[in-house]
């Protein structure tokens, strides 16, 4: 029974501090554009990403091999940054009510937004990337094909 409270726990710690975390990111960007700037965010690159959805982040035990700039200021990158907020909202969300969700599921809650099932993976990926967690601890869980 101890061991299920603290499970519960760090379940709660992990979720809060996740939650913290997702708040400083948004607070930055509405920080930078009420100030009139343009809004960066540096995402680093690895060679492995995310792949182990039983809550093992690859991307953690790999060197970062560079970092690349999203920038509201390369059109090309507008709609990856809006397909990240957008996720990162989904995400959110899902921390706040304890809930889970597949990648398939937030790609069917705005199909015409997204286009391709690979927007809501890429900017899942990036997410990952910079709050330096697994998809599993989003909340975001694999769903068999078929």
């Amino acid at each position: 029974m101890e061991a299920v409270m603290e499970g519960k726990s760090q379940d709660l710690e992990r979720r809060s501090h996740l939650l913290r975390r997702i708040r400083e990111l948004t607070r930055s960007i509405v920080v930078d554009l009420s100030s009139g700037r343009i809004p960066q965010i540096w995402i680093n690159r690895f060679r492995n990403y995310c792949g182990n959805g039983d809550g093992n982040c690859f991307c953690s035990y790999d060197l970062a091999c560079g970092k690349e700039l999203l920038t509201l200021r390369r059109p090309c990158q507008v709609h990856r940054i809006d397909a990240l907020l957008k996720v990162l909202a989904i995400v959110q969300q899902l921390l706040q009510e304890n809930r889970h969700g597949s990648k398939r599921d937030i790609y069917y809650m705005h199909p015409s937004f997204f286009q391709e099932q690979s927007t809501v993976d890429r900017a899942i990926n990036d997410i990952c990337i910079i709050l330096e967690c697994s998809r599993h601890n989003l909340n975001v869980v694999s769903v068999a094909k078929g």
